[in-house]
C-alpha cells in the first residue's frame, strides 16, 4: 500500500463522525431532560442561543451541570431565580470552541420553550439547539463562529436542515439572545449557506 493511500484511510477513521445520534466531535455529557420527537419529524431548523452561568461568567461546570440537573441553586444568588429549573440542548459551543453534546440529534432537546416559527409552533419538536458561551447583546469569539459553521455542515449531513435562527426570532418578546453582539454575517461567511437559510433581517453585530 502506497504512503497517499494510507494517509487517506488513517484520514477517514480520524474523521468525525456520527453515531446514534451523537458527533464524535463532540464531548459528550448526558443530559436526562429530553424526549422523543413527534413521529415522521424532520428536522429542518437550528436555533442559536447563548448562556453564562453566573450570566456574564464564564468557564467552569456550571452549564453542563444545569443540563445535567446537578447546578447548586445556593452556590450563586441568581441561581435562586432558576431553580429547579430543567432544561438541555443539543450543544454547547465554549468561548475557545470546544463543543460538548447533551442531546442526541434525533431526539427532541428543552432548549426553545414556548416558540414558533413561520407559523409553525413547538420548535423543540424539529429543531435542534446549539447554545454559545455568551451573554446576549455582547460579542461572542472567532472560534465560536468556526465551530459552529463546523457543526452546521455537519449537521445537514444527517439531517435536512434548511435554516439557522436566533431563539429571539422563534421567541420575540420573550428572549433576546444571541442578540445584537452576534454576527450573522460572519457566520454566513464561515457556512457558505445561502440567504434564505438566515433570519431575513438578522440583528447587526456592533462595529469591531
Amino acid at each position: 500500500m502506497s504512503r497517499r493511500a494510507a494517509r487517506r484511510i488513517v484520514s477517514r477513521r480520524a474523521a468525525p463522525h456520527w453515531h446514534g445520534g451523537w458527533w464524535s466531535a463532540a464531548r459528550r455529557v448526558d443530559s436526562p431532560n429530553h424526549g422523543p420527537r413527534p413521529a415522521g419529524t424532520e428536522v429542518t431548523l437550528a436555533i442559536v442561543h447563548s448562556i453564562s452561568l453566573p450570566p456574564g461568567v464564564y468557564g467552569g461546570r456550571a452549564i453542563e451541570r444545569l443540563f445535567t440537573n446537578r447546578l447548586d441553586w445556593d452556590a450563586h444568588p441568581y441561581y435562586a431565580r432558576i431553580r429547579g429549573l430543567e432544561v438541555s440542548s443539543h450543544f454547547v459551543i465554549r468561548r475557545g470552541g470546544a463543543l460538548l453534546q447533551f442531546v442526541p440529534v434525533d431526539a427532541r432537546a428543552w432548549h426553545a420553550g414556548r416558540s414558533s416559527w413561520r407559523g409553525r409552533e413547538d420548535c423543540n419538536d424539529w429543531s435542534v439547539g446549539i447554545e454559545l458561551e455568551g451573554l446576549e447583546g455582547e460579542r461572542f469569539e472567532p472560534p465560536q463562529y468556526t465551530r459552529l459553521a463546523a457543526l452546521l455542515r455537519a449537521l445537514a449531513g444527517v439531517l435536512p436542515l434548511r435554516e439557522v435562527v436566533g431563539h429571539e426570532h422563534v421567541a420575540p418578546g420573550r428572549k433576546a439572545d444571541p442578540g445584537p453582539g452576534f454576527d450573522w454575517a460572519r457566520l454566513q461567511r464561515l457556512s457558505g449557506w445561502p440567504d434564505r437559510c438566515f433570519p431575513a433581517s438578522p440583528v447587526r453585530a456592533p462595529d469591531a
